[in-house]
């Protein structure tokens, strides 16, 4: 028993903070025997498709047209995309009025996978980048992103997502930011070791000669795409100069509802990039994607229940076991606290990590139950975002 709660507990310290500590050894190790090169050229300027997937976003639409014209490229080399299938809200027919934005639409929705899909087919230039309706970006993204092109080796390239965190952030708010300022952080690392692990769906470029058609069904679309690129042997680049900003969700339930989504996709990514576990054919990329990946959306929710299980015997068979018990009820204590406390609209911060933590966790649960039943649809849903 004492072997099974330390194991477990190990792998959950090692998927959420051990893995960064190694990688950030192994990078400094790499920076010491291997001189940085400086592989981007500034002025590397290839002809770029900016695509915009949109469903009903009236609300936004004006905003993120108006930044997307204000992209500092040349306009000889950069084309405009928006595609709205689906879209009944009056967001197709404000967007055909600007006339340096090319409108794709159908009647007939069929999820962001097949919009993307769909898209692909009219663009002829060298990069596609995907972005989110909802974000802001600087007006130098682009040139920031396709700097990196002028390497052969990267296939891709990925912005960071930026939340808009403000004093009076809810729970949502504050662990998102949080949660993705580690992520930011960890991505760096991947990028510099090797390749990151899933791009940001918010702003993601890639050669348009890498694209593979999407299942229709995916709900990770953007994880998809990047992680079958650098199975192919290519380097994701992550670029943090190039972001993309966009407030926290409104409240705890939708941020919820987005991180269930998530894990269901998760879930499912999984089960279609099985090549990739393969450590003789892809040895760095699988120690990447089990260690900031796999181990995250699989078993650690479930190593939590073990090692609060076990520990309640061991608490009963040696004194140590019960100082350690009384830390995890403590911990989940202030995660309920959190979580009370966001219902009644009382705001304290240092709460909020620990609630955002087990909720994350739940989700992978909640997640796997929607994979297995197949009840998440892979048509977007819109979250609601704070003011």
């Amino acid at each position: 028993m004492e072997t099974i709660f330390w194991i477990s507990l190990f792998i959950i310290f090692y998927a959420f903070l051990g893995y960064g500590i190694v990688l950030y050894l192994i990078v400094l190790l790499k920076r010491i025997f291997f001189k940085a090169k400086n592989l981007f050229d500034n002025d590397y300027q290839p002809t770029v498709s900016f695509v915009v997937p949109c469903y009903n976003e009236i609300d936004m639409i004006e905003q993120k047209i108006n930044n997307c014209l204000s992209l500092n490229y040349p306009k000889d080399k950069l084309t405009i995309i928006f595609i709205t299938d689906g879209s009944n809200d009056g967001t197709p027919e404000l967007v055909k009025k600007y006339e340096n934005v090319v409108l794709l639409h159908e009647e007939k929705r069929g999820g962001k996978s097949a919009a993307e899909n769909r898209a692909m087919t009219f663009i002829t230039t060298e990069i596609t980048i995907f972005s989110d309706a909802n974000t802001i970006l600087p007006e130098d993204a682009i040139q920031k992103m396709v700097r990196h092109y002028k390497n052969p080796l990267v296939g891709a390239v990925s912005g960071e997502k930026r939340v808009k965190s403000n004093k009076s952030d809810n729970a949502a708010g504050a662990g998102e930011g949080i949660y993705w300022k580690y992520e930011s952080l960890l991505k760096k690392l991947d990028s510099e070791l090797l390749t990151i692990v899933g791009a940001a769906g918010e702003l993601f470029s890639f050669r348009t000669s890498l694209f593979s058609t999407i299942e229709k069904d995916s709900i990770l679309d953007d994880f998809m795409l990047s992680m079958r690129i650098a199975a192919q042997g290519y380097r994701v680049i992550y670029e943090p100069e190039a972001y993309a900003l966009e407030t926290a969700s409104a409240s705890i339930k939708e941020e919820l509802k987005r991180k269930i989504r998530i894990c269901a996709g998760g879930w499912q990514s999984m089960s279609r990039l099985l090549p990739i576990l393969n450590p003789f054919t892809h040895f760095t990329l699988t120690f990447q994607y089990i260690s900031h990946r796999v181990l995250r959306w699989s078993i650690v929710p479930v190593l939590l229940v073990i090692v609060f299980l076990v520990n309640i015997y061991l608490a009963t068979q040696f004194k140590v076991y019960l100082y350690i018990w009384i830390c995890q009820v403590m911990f989940y204590i202030l995660a309920l606290s959190g979580w009370i406390l966001e219902n009644k609209n009382i705001k304290i911060k240092i709460l909020f990590v620990p609630y955002y933590f087990l909720m994350m966790n739940y989700s992978v649960f909640a997640g796997f139950v929607r994979f297995v039943k197949g009840s998440q649809s892979a048509a977007w849903e819109r979250s609601q975002r704070s003011k």
